[in-house]
């Protein structure tokens, strides 16, 4: 799993979460430790407006 410096707002436990429950035998994470710290800490899950409730009930 790569990790870029990018926006903060990417940068979330939950994004995190995701990449390592996905791996199916073995994770190896690329990027700044820094920046891993900064996810682990990063609990603001922002609301993702993707207008697929709207897409459905069409």
């Amino acid at each position: 799993m790569v990790i870029p410096s990018s926006s903060p707002v990417l940068l979330t436990r939950n994004l995190l979460y995701t990449g390592i429950t996905r791996a199916k035998k073995l994770l190896i994470v690329i990027g700044s430790e820094k920046i891993l710290e900064f996810m682990i800490k990063n609990i603001d899950s922002k609301k993702r407006n993707t207008g697929l409730k709207y897409k459905m009930e069409q």
